[in-house]
């Protein structure tokens, strides 16, 4: 009775949204938490992450987006930037990416 299956294209559109964002936001906090042993590079892909995030997100997560972006970015020395609006699969990559990254960090800040 309390099983909910996803079996529309709107459903399936709508759990990809909410998936990519809550990874996206889980990674962009995870980073945060680890913020003064991340190079430059991981803190560019970061404030690019969290750009491109914006289009898939809503309220006040959306609101904020622009300005984690912003924070990412300055904290890299980089420029804002403008960017697209990518397909959720290319985000997925770009989160793994950011997270192996950081377990790479993890290993040589642990070991």
């Amino acid at each position: 009775m309390g099983v909910h299956r996803v079996a529309s294209e709107a459903a399936k559109a709508y759990a990809a949204r909410e998936r990519v964002l809550g990874n996206g936001i889980v990674t962009l906090g995870l980073v945060a938490e680890h913020i003064s042993t991340v190079d430059k590079r991981t803190l560019e892909k970061c404030g690019d992450l969290a750009a491109e995030l914006l289009p898939y997100s809503p309220g006040y997560v959306g609101k904020i987006m622009l300005t984690i972006a912003r924070l990412f970015w300055a904290l890299a020395s980089t420029q804002e930037k403008e960017t697209k609006v990518i397909p959720i699969e290319q985000l997925e990559t770009k989160i793994e990416d950011i997270r192996k990254t950081l377990q790479t960090l993890a290993g040589n800040v642990n070991g």
